[in-house]
């Protein structure tokens, strides 16, 4: 199949992260196999979602080394969204393609899977290999599955480049995400009570308000790295629920936060400066009222940053083959950091760009992919 034809049928896949992804992952598989291509898959935990992994071995059967092409089967949700038609049926207008994922980044995994039969008929010495990973929209949860599989198998990449939407630019460096699940227990009482309670909304409240005194420290005293648009470490609480009534104090509250830190600076230290807020201040304040008040800290999926080396080869050939040298860092986040954690040297980079991804009327322009197609192209040769 062409590449339209891939992102027609990959689009048609609803793989918002709820959903398994296991339908369009099996297409995958299936028609590599026709192609002569074993690929395998791993699983989460309870089998409903999985990551593909194939190698289209180099001359000789060689299956060590070479690139991997990278990308994430998952999409964000439609719900709320207005689309001015099926966002899971591809349609193209005015030289674009638009469907959810078409840009994040099924069009990248639509292109790569097309190129399958010219990368099979190339005389490369080196092997590609081709990664499909599920939940990287929900702090890239399911790519440590297969990333552990490769290392117990014992294949080793050179390099890898994941094709995100930047637009077919070289990105070689983005911050790192961290997720936080927040419960405040406290004590219910009568609001014509209050002193017999403990409040944890007004618990939560102070804890999410020091989170953004942390965030904004960040962001006065740096530390600084003036090449991403927010060229600091960031921290923000974006859900939160609790309480039952308007006259009962609430004895629950949960809420979530992020940071995104910047490379080189340990996640660790920045969830520190919370947590010592929390067994510092806040619970003694909340056991004077309620002795069995408590704070419960989960740390959720996260993601590591990518800092990727000017020195490495695939970072020197990916730079090469579009021709450019400028110094790009994003604030997104990418599996690439989890690559470049295995040892595997990686980039970014891929069609489309993220102005477009996870709003209504998500879009590729076919351009983006025929660019695509021609660096992909470039890749197979230079192996």
């Amino acid at each position: 199949m062409d590449t339209r034809r891939w992102l027609e049928t990959l689009v048609g896949f609803d793989t918002t992260s709820r959903n398994s992804n296991l339908a369009l992952i099996e297409t995958a598989r299936d028609w590599l196999k026709e192609q002569g291509v074993q690929a395998w898959l791993a699983h989460n935990d309870d089998r409903t979602k999985a990551n593909l992994f194939a190698t289209l071995p180099g001359r000789d059967g060689a299956e060590q080394g070479g690139i991997v092409l990278s990308g994430h089967t998952d999409v964000v949700p439609v719900d709320g969204q207005d689309w001015t038609a099926d966002p899971f049926t591809l349609r193209e207008h005015d030289g674009r393609l638009y469907g959810r994922g078409a840009c994040d980044m099924k069009g990248f995994i639509a292109t790569a899977l097309a190129m399958v039969p010219e990368f099979l008929s190339m005389p490369r010495a080196k092997p590609l290999h081709l990664a499909f990973s599920f939940d990287e929209e929900v702090g890239c949860a399911g790519a440590p599955y297969m990333l552990a599989d490769l290392h117990e198998r014992g294949i080793r990449p050179e390099g890898c480049v994941v094709g995100e939407p930047t637009g077919m630019q070289v990105v070689v460096a983005h911050k790192g995400i961290n997720l936080y699940r927040c419960r405040v227990h406290g004590k219910a009482a009568h609001s014509s009570l209050t002193p017999h309670g403990c409040n944890a909304i007004e618990y939560a409240a102070r804890l999410i308000c020091h989170i953004r005194d942390v965030a904004d420290a960040y962001k006065a005293k740096g530390p600084y790295d003036t090449f991403y648009d927010v060229p600091f470490s960031t921290l923000t609480t974006n859900l939160i629920r609790g309480g039952i009534a308007v006259n009962t104090i609430p004895s629950e509250c949960e809420f979530a936060y992020e940071f995104r830190n910047l490379p080189g600076m340990a996640p660790d230290d920045i969830q520190r400066e919370v947590q010592h807020y929390v067994d510092e201040v806040l619970l003694p304040r909340m056991r004077r009222e309620f002795p069995e008040a408590r704070i419960d800290i989960e740390r959720g999926p996260a993601a590591p940053g990518l800092e990727a080396s000017e020195q490495a080869a695939i970072t020197q050939l990916v730079r090469a083959l579009t021709r450019d040298s400028a110094t790009r860092k994003v604030a997104y986040g990418t599996e690439a950091g989890l690559f470049q954690g295995m040892g595997i040297p990686t980039v970014v980079c891929g069609p489309g760009h993220i102005e477009q991804a996870h709003k209504p009327d998500e879009y590729v322009a076919m351009d983006q992919l025929d660019a695509c197609a021609a660096f992909l192209r470039r890749v197979g040769q230079s192996v």
